[in-house]
């Protein structure tokens, strides 16, 4: 498998050496260079190189540069370097919810609520950690202690953020889902963990609509048999339903507005923190279990270093609660920085422009979005330099590989100064592996750098580290905010079969990837959904990236697809723009496209229009259970509906399939 070559050779941005210099990581560094006399100055090159051949040294700086603070004191940084089990921090006790709450000033705001029709409000460090205590009480007076579990059927809005922090403060487990999601969905979730509070609102904003979702709440309550009690937030002010509920049901205005002062239970740095769950496309969704000390690192790291987050800056992400990066953006307040909620639609038919008109009114400083926005920004000529985002330093993106084709747009419309940070990570370990730093290029396509602290690595066939080609993502060195577990997994074999069949004692994540000889990271799809045109390989990110650029392509899907006499069908799918028509002129651009700018060996058998691309609720497009579809395996075995943004799409392309395998009859 060769390397695609990108037409953009040359640093997309440059680091400003006075803005560089005065960043955190740079400040780190420096302070590595004096308190363990490790020339981790010499540049970025020299500072990773050093966190992933020391772990210990450079977990052990983190912990002290950002001056964790432990009721009891570590005896050793890594007690057993083993994957998975790897033992971090083993005999310190600390909380989570401290350190977010600790460095907020209480006349400044932690948190600028959000949403689709402009209004907003604050929520200061001092009304935050009132709130959180106050909610923390009121959990306890129902029960609730260290390992419970208390759930969220919520927006993206501070009330998620102060239920979290309050379930955290008394070492019970956290788990959330957005409204969205059915009342089913999210009870093959949250039924896993047998939580004994639900916390739901009664409803959301989308689209110009508000979504009322006390009924779906209701349904929810009745499938938690473990639930004591339910607390509903009035978040779009609909009357309650309280007389119908299983539990004992409170109102967020009675649980949330007490005097109580916030007391944070220690708990050991491997204590689980939260239950984040895997798409569920195939069946009941993975609970992947993180623990407190091990996201608190990897988050003061991840926001702190590589994003250079700090007091006084704020962060804009558009996420939904149950997609990984609402725990991440959470922990934002862990930096003393203020991060901004959205409840809402990321484009309005109105107002296409929604979020920079609110990162502009709210002086952003970073924005964070994913490679589908800004495709489509470009692709409908939206223009956000309309509005002043002079405050905006980066921008990031992630959720699939961001095309070497957005880059200009960004420079075009946001500033040559805006530093463009492609993130690759995962909710496996709720992070990143690779991804941008305010000290490093940025070039177009590429990721800048391995995250400190992550020994990534490209696999080729036999296992052997390469540079240059393509190869299988890995990380032969243990994170600490690798998973605990998975729930409801006691010997750990769905876990170690997740990760470490392929080889064993190093993470195998499932993603093509190349590192560049200048030290950045390629992504090219998922290795499971690789195109094996005779044995010649090819990321389907790098196919999807040159059709979608075409102006009558709104999105695409190519698969590979294995036939059981031998054959090899590799359909491309596209959604047309309004008014379209898929002629032959266009098919015959279509595969000129392919040929010139990714492979001539990966010119697509058949291109078909179909109404619409089914992704997971994350936005990953569904590119496996798709081609087991088209291969003939029956649709309850490949892709659970209640998992999939469109499911009526489902039948669609289980009918496409179908009608191949009569035609080859």
């Amino acid at each position: 498998m060769t390397t695609p070559t990108t037409p953009y050779a040359a640093p997309f941005w440059t680091p400003d050496p006075e803005a560089a210099a005065r960043s955190r990581i740079a400040d780190f560094a420096r302070w590595v260079a004096q308190h363990r006399g490790v020339a981790a100055d010499a540049g970025y090159a020299a500072l990773h190189r050093w966190s992933v051949t020391d772990l210990a040294g450079f977990w052990s700086a983190v912990w002290e540069y950002f001056d964790v603070d432990a009721q009891t004191p570590y005896e050793k940084v890594l007690a057993e370097e083993t994957m998975p089990g790897a033992r971090w921090f083993t005999g310190a006790t600390l909380n989570y919810a401290h350190h977010a709450l600790r460095d907020l000033a209480s006349d400044q705001p932690a948190i600028i609520a959000l949403d689709e029709t402009g209004s907003g409000y604050e929520v200061t460090g001092g009304r935050l950690r009132a709130q959180v205590a106050s909610v923390a009480a009121t959990l306890r007076d129902l029960g609730v202690g260290a390992g419970d579990r208390v759930v969220g059927y919520l927006p993206n809005t501070p009330h998620a953020i102060v239920a979290f922090l309050a379930a955290a403060s008394l070492g019970a487990v956290w788990s959330v889902c957005g409204q969205d999601y059915a009342p089913k969905a999210a009870a093959d979730r949250f039924a896993q963990l047998e939580p004994t509070v639900l916390i739901a609102a009664d409803g959301y904003l989308f689209h110009g609509t508000t979504h009322d979702r006390r009924e779906a709440a209701l349904e929810l309550a009745r499938a938690l048999p473990t639930l004591k009690a339910t607390v509903l937030v009035g978040h779009v002010g609909l009357p309650g339903l309280a007389s119908n509920y299983p539990s004992l049901v409170l109102t967020w205005e009675d649980a949330a507005t007490r005097a109580e002062e916030l007391t944070c239970t220690p708990v050991p740095f491997d204590h689980p923190l939260w239950v984040v769950f895997s798409s569920g496309t195939t069946g009941l969704p993975k609970g992947i279990v993180h623990g407190h000390g091990g996201v608190l690192l990897e988050h003061l790291k991840t926001l702190g270093l590589q994003s250079d987050l700090g007091p006084g800056d704020r962060l804009l992400w558009y996420t939904t609660t149950h997609w990984m990066m609402w725990n991440l953006v959470v922990s934002t307040l862990l930096t003393g920085a203020t991060t901004c909620t959205y409840d809402g639609s990321p484009a309005l038919l109105t107002q296409p422009d929604i979020l920079w008109q609110l990162a502009a009114r709210h002086r952003v400083t970073l924005f964070g979005t994913s490679p589908q926005y800004l495709l489509g920004m470009a692709k409908f000529g939206i223009d956000p330099s309309v509005h002043d985002l002079s405050s905006i330093r980066a921008v990031g993106c992630t959720g699939s590989a961001l095309p070497a084709s957005a880059y200009p747009w960004v420079g075009e419309h946001l500033g040559a100064h805006v530093q463009l940070a492609s993130i690759s990570g995962g909710t496996d370990v709720v992070s990143g592996f690779a991804g941008g730093a305010p000290t490093v290029p940025v070039r177009a396509g590429e990721l800048s750098a391995p995250y400190l602290g992550v020994a990534l690595a490209a696999y080729d066939e036999e296992g052997s580290p390469v540079t240059d080609q393509v190869g299988e993502l890995v990380v032969t060195r243990p994170m600490p905010s690798m998973p605990l577990y998975f729930w409801n997994d006691p010997d750990g074999s769905r876990y170690r079969a997740a990760y470490f069949s392929t080889y064993p004692g190093v993470w195998r994540h499932g993603d093509w990837i190349t590192l560049t000889g200048h030290g950045s990271v390629i992504v090219h799809g998922r290795s499971d959904s690789t195109l094996n045109r005779n044995g010649v390989r090819l990321g389907s990110a790098d196919i999807h990236d040159v059709v979608e650029r075409l102006p009558e392509i709104t999105e695409a899907l190519v698969i590979g697809a294995e036939e059981p006499d031998g054959g090899y069908w590799m359909p491309l799918f596209v959604v047309l723009a309004a008014g379209v028509e898929l002629d032959d002129a266009l098919r015959d651009r279509i595969r000129e496209a392919i040929r010139t700018g990714a492979s001539p060996r990966h010119v697509p058998d058949e291109i078909i229009a179909v109404p619409a691309i089914p992704h997971t609720r994350t936005g990953k497009k569904l590119e496996v259970p798709v081609k087991r579809l088209l291969q003939g395996a029956p649709v309850e075995q490949v892709v659970n509906p209640a998992a999939v943004d469109n499911p009526d799409l489902i039948d669609h392309y289980a009918r496409l399939g179908e009608a191949r395998r009569a035609q080859r009859r």
